[in-house]
């Protein structure tokens, strides 16, 4: 089914897929993972934690245009959307995580909409390419971070998100 803005409800999340390197890269760890990247949509807006922003929200037409992803749209149905609203709201301004350590500062996308909607599992987290159990990819990501690999620490990804059993799958956005 396609939706446009106007069919979401408050607090819809939002599974997005891109093309960039380190979309293939989170997607690459799972064979069937197809999302990169999750927010979670208030008010024509979407909140969700970027490398280049942080935990931040912003007009969901604005983020659309500029980043150009395909979007599916899940709900939770037993949803309190105004505490969830709040608890989002509590972490704008945060940084990103770009360790995905679960004990680093700030937040990652995932870790964001699980910790503002607590109804999902962490999974050890995963960074192989079907290959190898640590891609080239995520090697040279950490060498430069200065940091060991976060292999199955615990976390999240948008796919293992999606793949909830509280959640429905409502449909793709047009845009």
């Amino acid at each position: 089914m396609n939706l446009i803005i106007d069919d979401l409800h408050q607090g819809d999340l939002l599974f997005m897929i891109d093309s960039s390197d380190i979309s293939k890269a989170i997607t690459g760890i799972d064979q069937a993972s197809i999302y990169s990247h999750v927010g979670i949509f208030f008010d024509n807006m979407v909140y969700h934690a970027t490398q280049k922003k942080g935990v931040n929200k912003q007009l969901l037409k604005e983020y659309l245009t500029e980043e150009k992803k395909e979007v599916s749209v899940y709900r939770y149905l037993n949803l309190d959307a105004e505490q969830v609203r709040e608890e989002a709201e509590k972490n704008l301004g945060l940084p990103y995580n770009h360790g995905f350590y679960p004990e680093d500062k700030g937040l990652y996308c995932s870790q964001y909409i699980a910790k503002i909607l607590p109804i999902f599992e962490t999974v050890p987290m995963k960074f192989g390419d079907g290959v190898n159990e640590i891609s080239d990819y995520w090697k040279e990501y950490y060498e430069k971070l200065g940091s060991e690999v976060p292999l199955n620490q615990p976390g999240t990804n948008p796919y293992q998100l999606s793949q909830s059993e509280k959640l429905e799958f409502i449909g793709k956005l047009e845009q």
